[in-house]
């Protein structure tokens, strides 16, 4: 990697993983985008400026002159308003005049080694950095916009720092994180839609002229939109095709948007939500922006996640845990829901003694007066009416068995019910003299306010030091609706929605500070906060509240376009599913939960010698395979949105070994024959398939394929594994 300024041509080359990012200044002092593709040299790129279509535009302030002076016709690095550029504004300040005019052109740049830390928000880590000074010479307003580039991932990170360098207050109406530009709009933009219990569904439609727009109001990224968008050539497919991928590191409100001009070319930009936003800045003040990851491929969407993949992988999730082994869990959650014993919850753990499931969870119920969903929560204290004696006698029990114990939390979320309640009830998020939202009957904790965040703080750490506690899962089960706080003035108000996030960032880093032994994972109703910030803090985040094998089939393919399988928590569940009354074979329901982070959640008091027997034998075949799941190279190779099939190929990044599994939704009485061609492998290679007990070249697998034997029935799996032997 490596980041260059051309001094005569004003031109700097970013140069990554496969990738050139390159813009230039140009002679009036705008920053402006040239190319972000391949790798290409490092030369003079001024032949691909053009005036573009359009007239009667505005031109440059100042300027009557003819030819490139028009804002509008810049492929711009940064957007702003009230210069003549009518395209989306990443900025707009009101400055003490009472205008909203911005114009920020080039003061000064840096290239610094090490990344600089966001303060108060996640980022990226490592990577050479250009950090680019823009000035308003006229208001004394600024922004620093960050380029951070990567030999080993295709993306660039960027983001920007808006600064009030003046002497007055200003405020900012909107704060987007970058703008980035593309020289045509033949693009189809692919988006992750949803639901509880239908997160992150790919939907792919055609970019037109005018704004195309994802977001979240729910100060949560929330599972009816994620914080992902791309935009792939038209022919664009898996293995093929330029795509362009954008990853938003936040948690709460956000925009992303694509912007077809008039003039043929296209505009991207996004960030904090600037629906009900307004930040006031007082003089010498700084605002900083989440950072988002920008991926190129040339091979697809495919190239584009794996590029994504590997970013977060080796770059975001906390290195300690990133590409270790996971906990393999069993949860009582859908075994007890609210109604278990001391007993209950050992005849779940002894009944899986020996199978290799390694970690006990106690989900929800074992605090405060919970024995329903209407009281308790923020009283994290133990529930001794359920568990005599507190924690101790479970957990000892557990550990005797040779695993972990972990619990369940709530920590954002507080009861009517509850003591915590009775005694402040200004910590809940609501408006004076206006009765609150319910949601799943609770209310939300106000943590944009210091002394909620010292209390959670306080109540989690106590339970946490004062037990062998070493897995915590954290969720998060309703949204925000008032976006108020009590302790905050009135023209302060519209910055509810980013002080909560700001507020739990800081709840993460000083509860997983505070406990660095113990393993974090996030949940939000399931995926309802699947986003790159989370993953920041908890290494794996459950996937959806939805078990189902058939149903997490397009659920865990979506959140593929973006995230890691690692990031996946995947439990192996009841049937009839609880979600969806499905009944679908122990295999199949295994196969799948195994391409993420693997573990269990039902009644296993219940098993039989052949259930148990059964589930050892999963748990071996995923730790065998575990180290692909963290490290491999995905190959997304059927379609459950558009086929009765769905199929991943994961590679290990030497090519060496891989995993194939594929699932048939419906079988028939005479099914179609089946044909599976691996992907990833090298075609130079031969691989034996212990499956079939014969060798071949991957060649003949990824261009032939492999004929899939699924069986009679619905809902059925197969698996092929490949390893590299001697060509001979």
């Amino acid at each position: 990697m490596a980041i260059l300024f051309d001094s005569r041509t004003k031109t700097f080359f970013l140069d990554g993983k496969g990738v050139t990012y390159a813009f230039m200044i140009n002679k009036f002092g705008y920053a402006e985008h040239l190319y972000y593709g391949k790798t290409i040299g490092h030369d003079d790129l001024s032949h691909t400026r053009t005036r573009g279509a359009g007239s009667r535009d505005a031109t440059i302030p100042g300027n009557d002159e003819g030819g490139l002076n028009v804002y509008h016709y810049f492929p711009t690095e940064l957007s702003f308003f009230g210069t003549g550029d009518y395209r989306e504004p990443a900025v707009e300040v009101l400055n003490g005049s009472g205008d909203r005019l911005t114009e920020l052109l080039y003061d000064s740049h840096e290239i610094v080694d090490e990344k600089p830390k966001i303060n108060g928000m996640p980022s990226m880590r490592d990577g050479e950095t250009l950090i680019l000074h823009l000035k308003d010479r006229v208001t004394s307003f600024a922004c620093d916009l960050y380029y951070t580039v990567y030999d080993d991932a295709s993306v660039i990170a960027r983001r920007a720092v808006y600064i009030n360098a003046s002497d007055e207050t200003k405020k900012l109406n909107r704060a987007y994180s970058f703008s980035f530009s593309l020289p045509d709009q033949h693009y189809d933009v692919i988006s992750l839609y949803g639901a509880w219990g239908k997160e992150r569904t790919t939907e792919r439609i055609p970019m037109h002229h005018g704004v195309v727009s994802i977001d979240s109001k729910r100060c949560a990224s929330s599972a009816v939109l994620n914080p992902f968008m791309a935009l792939a050539d038209r022919d664009a497919t898996e293995e093929h095709g330029d795509v362009y991928g954008f990853n938003l590191i936040y948690s709460s409100s956000y925009a992303l948007k694509t912007e077809g001009i008039n003039d043929g070319r296209t505009l991207v930009t996004g960030g904090i939500n600037d629906f009900d936003f307004c930040w006031v800045l007082g003089a010498g003040e700084r605002f900083e922006t989440p950072e988002v990851l920008i991926a190129y491929s040339s091979e697809g969407i495919g190239g584009m996640s794996r590029a994504l993949h590997d970013a977060l992988r080796n770059h975001l999730i906390n290195p300690r845990y990133a590409k270790k082994p996971r906990p393999i869990v069993i949860n009582n959650w859908e075994g007890t829901y609210f109604n278990f014993t001391v007993d209950k919850l050992k005849s779940i753990a002894k009944a899986v003694e020996g199978t290799g499931i390694d970690t006990f969870v106690l989900d929800d119920g074992w605090f405060g007066k919970r024995d329903s969903d209407r009281s308790g929560l923020g009283d994290w204290f133990v529930n001794t009416d359920k568990l005599e004696g507190g924690l101790t006698e479970i957990i000892r029990y557990v550990n005797s068995l040779g695993m972990k114990f972990g619990l369940w939390f709530e920590p954002e979320m507080i009861s009517e019910d509850s003591d915590i309640f009775r005694a402040h009830p200004e910590y809940a998020v609501g408006v004076p003299n206006r009765p609150r939202c319910y949601s799943r009957h609770q209310y939300m904790m106000d943590i944009t306010r210091k002394e909620v965040r010292d209390y959670i703080v306080e109540v989690m750490n106590k339970v946490l030091h004062e037990n062998n506690i070493e897995y915590v899962k954290w969720d998060y089960n309703r949204n925000i609706t008032e976006f108020f706080s009590f302790a905050r003035e009135p023209e302060r108000q519209a910055e509810y929605a980013h002080r909560y996030a700001l507020g739990l960032y800081e709840l993460f880093d000083r509860i997983v500070e505070a406990n660095p032994e113990i393993f974090f994972e996030g949940c939000s109703g399931g995926g309802a906060r699947f986003d790159p910030a989370i993953l920041y803090y908890f290494p794996q985040i459950w996937t959806s509240d939805n078990s189902d094998a058939e149903d997490r089939t397009v659920i865990q393919y979506g959140t593929s376009l973006a995230y890691p399988l690692s990031a996946m928590s995947c439990h192996v569940s009841e049937v009839p599913n609880h979600q969806t009354g499905r009944m679908s074979p122990l295999k199949t329901r295994a196969d799948i939960a195994h391409l993420g982070a693997t573990g269990y959640e039902l009644d296993t008091s219940g098993f039989t010698d052949a259930m148990r027997a059964e589930t050892k034998k999963q748990v071996e075949e995923y730790r065998e395979m575990e180290e692909l799941i963290l490290n491999g190279d995905l190959y997304r190779t059927a379609d459950p949105n558009s086929s009765n099939f769905f199929a991943f190929t994961v590679v290990s990044k030497d090519k060496s070994s891989a995993v194939l599994t594929a699932y048939r939704r419906l079988g028939s009485t005479n099914n179609e024959v089946r044909y599976l061609k691996v992907r990833g492998l090298d075609e130079n290679k031969a691989y034996y398939i212990p499956e079939l007990n014969r060798t071949l070249k991957g060649s003949t697998v990824m261009n032939l394929g492999l004929v899939a034997n699924f069986g009679r029935g619905d809902y059925m799996t197969v698996k092929y594994t490949f390893k590299a032997v001697d060509n001979g």
